[in-house]
C-alpha cells in the first residue's frame, strides 16, 4: 500500500468494518485492503466537499470509487457496514419513529429581541457571578440557523443514534435518515477518539439546495415546500431515509452536550469555543461566522454585523445565540425553568409575513422570460418594506392557486427578491390572473407552447428587454464575429439610444463612436471596419445570430442548407421546418413565431438594405457526404481553428459533438487530444490526425470522395 493508503486505512478505527475477521469470512486479503481504501477515500472526499467546501475528487472520480466499493460490497454482503460511505442511500421504510429519552435534556433559550435586553442578559450573569460589570465576560456568539435541532450519540468515534429535539425531555430516533446526510461524519476524525460523544446541531438547507430542490418539484408535479425549514423538518421525517437521501440537507454543529471527561479536564474542554474547535478536528461543521466576543457592547456589535450579512448568507438565520464562553461559568450560573442562564438567543425580525396581493405585472427578463410579479399592499418584512414578490411562472400560479384579492404569505430570505409561498386565505372578490396579450414591453406575440413552463416574449430582435442580450448574441465570434464589440460598449450604445436594434450597429460612424468614453479615434476606426467586415457573412451564420430560441449553431446550419435562402426560411410553414434534420415541432414552431412577428421582419429588411450578404447556395449544389453522421474534434488544430473545422464539417452534412459514444462516425484529434482521444481509441472509431482531416476535407469539398470512403480510417 502507498503512503496515502496507510493513512487513510489509519483513519479506519474499530467499527468501520466487520468485528470479526474478515479473513474469516473468506473475503480475500487484496478485497479487504481495496474496500478499507475506498472507505477511506470516500469518507476523506465526504468531509473535504461537504463540510470543508473543497473537492478534492471530481464527481466522475469519487462516482468510480463508490460503485466499485458498491460492487465489492455485493459480492462480500460481510463487508458492509453502517459506516460505509454506500450506506447514505437510504435503507428499507421504517414502520414509524421509536421515542428516545434524551440523556441531557435539549432545552430552549430565553429570547432578547433589542440591545438593552442583551444588556440586561449580561449584566444578570455579572451579578449572578459576583461581579462589578460584565464588561471582561467573554462570550461565544454564533448565527442561529433556521432548521431543525437533533443531537448525535457517537460510542468510540462511530455515529450510533441520533434523535429529534422532540419536547425536549423525548424525541423520535432518526438514526437512518441522518446517516444519509453527509455533512454528518458517520465515524470521527483523528486519533484519541472520546468513547462517548453527544453533539447538538441543525440540520438545514442552503438557499441553493432549497430552490433546487422546489424547481424540481415543480418540473415533476411534486411537493413545493414553503421554506427551508419546513423542506428540512420535513424530509427527516420521512419514514423512508431513501426520500431523506435525495433531500439536499446539511448539518452544523452548535454544541457539545456529553464527552469523557478526560477530554473536559483539557484546555480544548474549558470553554465553548475550543469544544467547537475540537469538533472540527473530528470532522464536524460549525459556524464560519462563530466569534468570542467581550461584554454587552461585543455582543450587541456582533449581533449587528451579523444581521447586515443575513441576505448574503447562503442560508437562513432567525438570530445569534450568545453563550458565555467559559464552562466553569455556565455550570456556576446553572439554569432557571427550562433555559439556561448563560445563554441566549437574539432573534431577528421575522422573514414572513402576510399581506393582500392587490395586482400583478409581468416583467419581462434579459431572454424574453415573462415573470409574474405580485403589486403588493406593503408590509415590513426582515426589516424591509416590500411592496412587490415575485409568483416565479403561470405554473406556479396555478400550483398556489392565488388570485388578485388573496391573503397571501411573503417570505423574503438570501439574494432573491420576496416570493409569495402561499394563500393565507381567500379574499372576499377574487380575479384570476392572466397572461398578457402582448409582450408588455414591445408588443410582440407572448409564446408559451405545451409543456413548457416559461412563456416568452417572440420580438427578440426588438423587444428592449432583450436589446442587450440580443446585440451581445448577433455580434458574438460564432455569430456576425464583430471584434472590439463588447459587453460594456453595448451597454453604452443603448444607454444613449445610438442603438435599438441589430441594424442599428451598420449605421454607426467613428466620430459618433470617438466620442464615447474609453474610446479613441483608432478603437472607433477599427470597430466601424469590423462592422463593415462582418456584413458578408454566410446564411448559417446570420440565422443563428438572429437568437431564435433553441437554434444553435448545428439547427442554423442544418436550415440553411436546406432552404438555400432567407426568404424560403422566412416562407416556411411549421410542417416544412419540421423536415429539416434536427428540427423538431418545438423547434419548427420558435422559429415559424420568430418570423410570424412584424417588428422582427421590419429589422431584417433594415439590415439587409445594410448590406449584409452571403452566398446563397442552390439546394443540392453542396456535396453533403457526411449527411448523418456525428464527428468529434479534439485537440488544437494548426492550420485551422476548432470553430472553422467545426464550421466545414457541418456544411459537408455532419452533426458536431462534444463527447465521444458508439454512434461517433470519427474524431479528428490535433495536438494535446486527451480523453475524448482515450475513449476513441478504446471503441475502435475512425481518427483521423490534423493532415489526413485537412486532406479528407479538399477532397469531400470537391466531391472527389463519396460517403462510405470519408469513414475509413
Amino acid at each position: 500500500m502507498s503512503a496515502q493508503d496507510d493513512l487513510f486505512s489509519a483513519s479506519l478505527v474499530d467499527g468501520a468494518m466487520p468485528d470479526e475477521s474478515a479473513a474469516a469470512q473468506g473475503v480475500p486479503d487484496d478485497v479487504l485492503l481495496e474496500v478499507e481504501r475506498l472507505h477511506g477515500e470516500l469518507l476523506e472526499a465526504n468531509h473535504r466537499y461537504y463540510v470543508q467546501d473543497d473537492a478534492t475528487l471530481t464527481d466522475a472520480d469519487y462516482d468510480t470509487r463508490l460503485r466499485r466499493l458498491e460492487q465489492l460490497e455485493a459480492e462480500y454482503p460481510q463487508l458492509v457496514t453502517p459506516q460505509s460511505p454506500t450506506q447514505r442511500v437510504g435503507a428499507a421504510p421504517a414502520t414509524g419513529f421509536e421515542e428516545v429519552q434524551h440523556a441531557v435534556p435539549m432545552l430552549s433559550l430565553n429570547n432578547a429581541f433589542d440591545g438593552d435586553e442583551l444588556r440586561a442578559f449580561v449584566q444578570r450573569a455579572a451579578k449572578t457571578l459576583e461581579l462589578r460589570d460584565g464588561s471582561q465576560l467573554s462570550f461565544c456568539c454564533e448565527p442561529k440557523l433556521d432548521g431543525l435541532a437533533v443531537s448525535l450519540i457517537y460510542e468510540d468515534g462511530v455515529f450510533v443514534q441520533g434523535v429529534t429535539r422532540g419536547d425536549g425531555r423525548t424525541g423520535e430516533g432518526i438514526t437512518t435518515n441522518l446517516r444519509t446526510i453527509r455533512s454528518i461524519p458517520l465515524k470521527l476524525r483523528g486519533e484519541n477518539l472520546p468513547a462517548l460523544l453527544e453533539v447538538r446541531g441543525e440540520v438545514y438547507m442552503s438557499h441553493a439546495g432549497f430552490e433546487a430542490l422546489n424547481t424540481r418539484g415543480r418540473d415533476e408535479e411534486g411537493k413545493v415546500f414553503a421554506n427551508p425549514r419546513n423542506a428540512a423538518a420535513g424530509s427527516l421525517r420521512q419514514l423512508d431515509s431513501k426520500i431523506a437521501a435525495s433531500r439536499p440537507l446539511e448539518f452544523c454543529a452548535y454544541q457539545v452536550a456529553r464527552l469523557d471527561e478526560s477530554l473536559l479536564a483539557s484546555e480544548a474542554g474549558q470553554n465553548h469555543s475550543g469544544l467547537m474547535a475540537l469538533l472540527n478536528d473530528y470532522g464536524f461543521r460549525t459556524s464560519p461566522q462563530l466569534e468570542v466576543v467581550s461584554g454587552a457592547e461585543g455582543i450587541i456589535d456582533y449581533t449587528r454585523r451579523l444581521g447586515e450579512q443575513r441576505d448574503r448568507l447562503d442560508h437562513d438565520i432567525d438570530g445569534a445565540v450568545i453563550k458565555l464562553d467559559a464552562l466553569r461559568l455556565q455550570r456556576e450560573l446553572g439554569f432557571v425553568a427550562r433555559a439556561p442562564r448563560w445563554a441566549i438567543a437574539y432573534k431577528y425580525p421575522a422573514q414572513e409575513q402576510e399581506t393582500t396581493l392587490e395586482g400583478v405585472d409581468f416583467q419581462v427578463g434579459r431572454t424574453g422570460a415573462l415573470t409574474p410579479v405580485a403589486r403588493l399592499d406593503p408590509v415590513q418584512v426582515a426589516g424591509v418594506v416590500v411592496s412587490n414578490a415575485t409568483l416565479h411562472n403561470m405554473d406556479e400560479v396555478e400550483r398556489l392557486g392565488v388570485q388578485i384579492g388573496d391573503r397571501v404569505i411573503i417570505r423574503r430570505a438570501g439574494d432573491v427578491i420576496p416570493q409569495v409561498v402561499r394563500i393565507a386565505h381567500e379574499g372576499e372578490t377574487r380575479q384570476a390572473i392572466m397572461l398578457p396579450d402582448g409582450c408588455p414591453v414591445c408588443g410582440s406575440d407572448i409564446e408559451r407552447l405545451e409543456g413548457e413552463v416559461v412563456a416568452r416574449c417572440a420580438g427578440g430582435l426588438i423587444c428592449a428587454a432583450q436589446r442587450k442580450e440580443a446585440l451581445k448574441h448577433f455580434s458574438s465570434r460564432k455569430a456576425l464575429d464583430v471584434d472590439g464589440l463588447g459587453e460594456k460598449l453595448i451597454e453604452q450604445l443603448i444607454e444613449r439610444e445610438l442603438v435599438k436594434t441589430p441594424a442599428d450597429l451598420f449605421t454607426l460612424d467613428a466620430a459618433t463612436l470617438a466620442e464615447l468614453p474609453r474610446m479613441g479615434e483608432k478603437s472607433a476606426t477599427n470597430l466601424v471596419a469590423s462592422l463593415d467586415k462582418s456584413r458578408h457573412t454566410t446564411l448559417a451564420r446570420f440565422v443563428y445570430a438572429l437568437g431564435i430560441r433553441e437554434v444553435g449553431e448545428a439547427t442554423a446550419a442544418s436550415l440553411a442548407a436546406h432552404f438555400g435562402t432567407l426568404e424560403a426560411l422566412r416562407a416556411a410553414d411549421q410542417v416544412a421546418l419540421e423536415t429539416v434534420d434536427d428540427v423538431g415541432p418545438i423547434v419548427a414552431a420558435h422559429i415559424h413565431t420568430f418570423f410570424a412577428q412584424p417588428h422582427n421582419n421590419e429589422t431584417l429588411e433594415a439590415l439587409l438594405a445594410c448590406g449584409l450578404t452571403w452566398e446563397e447556395v442552390e439546394i443540392g449544389e453542396r456535396p453533403q457526404p457526411l449527411a448523418g453522421q456525428t464527428w468529434v474534434l479534439t485537440g488544437s488544430l494548426e492550420s485551422m481553428t476548432r470553430d472553422e473545422g467545426k464550421t466545414r464539417l457541418q456544411a459537408l452534412g455532419a452533426k458536431v459533438a462534444g463527447s465521444v459514444s458508439k454512434k461517433t462516425a470519427g474524431v479528428v484529434a490535433g495536438t494535446a487530444a486527451g480523453s475524448k482521444l482515450e475513449k476513441a481509441m478504446q471503441l475502435g472509431l475512425t481518427v483521423l490526425d490534423e493532415d489526413t482531416f485537412v486532406a479528407r476535407l479538399a477532397d469531400w469539398e470537391s466531391g472527389d470522395m463519396n460517403e462510405s470512403e470519408g469513414t475509413d480510417a
